[in-house]
């Protein structure tokens, strides 16, 4: 049995689902090592535009498994510090895979996702939550730090660095109405319609030019990084010029602006 499931429910639009919901879709090395080898996958298929990651059953994911971490490979005469270390980079990896997708990944948030999990959702592109939806940074009442998976760099840029202490310092819950309301998902929805209005934003996106929806993300995660405004607006400049001279994109645009029609892209 696969613990990683990629389907495809809609043209163009790849389903990738966590598949252990008796375990609540923790984040076991049998579960993640087949995720960043599914998102691999899933990356250089070039018949996938989007990407929707969810969880099956109740949760998206309840980060570390407390009852079996699984097999860890490749860690034979190592001792428990190289194993560690290694432990940890086989679940970076999961994180940085997202972030170098071609395709934007839309995080169906369908139930729990604590620790781990709660990172694994904030390194999504776009969050969608159903109405039972929560989130926990839960390493801190656990003894450990709430720091993990890149989380204490994604959160304070996506909901501002108050909250973002709040949150990972208290250790509390974080309902789907308030992850709205404070910019932590983009929208709540009735769980019976998550997937399907994932879907729909996934066509929506679709519609738009291959190299126009890859480059955006792209430049939305490198300013994240950027070390200034001027030098970052260059990056953007270019890489406008890049399209706008390489492709007929933006002419099909308006020529089917003109012909009340929708633009057929062929970059």
């Amino acid at each position: 049995m696969s613990f990683v499931l990629i389907e495809k429910p809609r043209p163009q639009v790849a389903l990738v689902t966590l598949n252990r919901p008796e375990r609540m879709n923790a984040m076991a090395f049998d579960v993640m090592i087949p995720l960043r080898e599914a998102l691999e996958t899933v990356s250089a298929d070039n018949e996938v535009r989007v990407v929707v990651l969810t969880g099956a059953g109740d949760g998206f994911c309840s980060g570390a498994d407390l009852q079996n971490a699984g097999p860890i490979p490749n860690t034979e005469g190592l001792t428990k510090t190289s194993v560690a270390r290694r432990s940890m980079d086989l679940l970076n990896d999961v994180m940085i895979t997202l972030r170098r997708m071609n395709q934007p990944v839309i995080g169906a948030i369908n139930g729990a996702a604590i620790g781990g999990g709660f990172c694994l959702s904030v390194a999504t592109d776009i969050r969608i939550a159903g109405e039972d939806a929560y989130f926990r940074a839960a390493g801190i009442n656990n003894g450990l730090t709430s720091a993990e998976l890149g989380i204490s760099y994604l959160l304070p840029r996506a909901i501002g660095a108050s909250r973002a202490f709040e949150i990972m310092l208290s250790g509390r819950d974080v309902d789907a109405v308030e992850a709205e309301r404070i910019g932590l998902v983009s929208r709540v929805v009735p769980i019976a319609k998550l997937l399907d209005t994932c879907y729909d934003l996934s066509e929506r996106i679709i519609s738009f030019s291959r190299v126009g929806t890859e480059l955006t993300k792209r430049m939305l995660w490198s300013g994240m990084e950027a070390g200034g405004f001027e030098s970052h607006m260059q990056h953007e400049g270019m890489s406008q010029l890049y399209v706008r001279l390489t492709t007929d994109n933006f002419d099909e645009a308006i020529r089917a602006r003109r012909d009340r029609r929708p633009p057929v892209y062929e970059d």
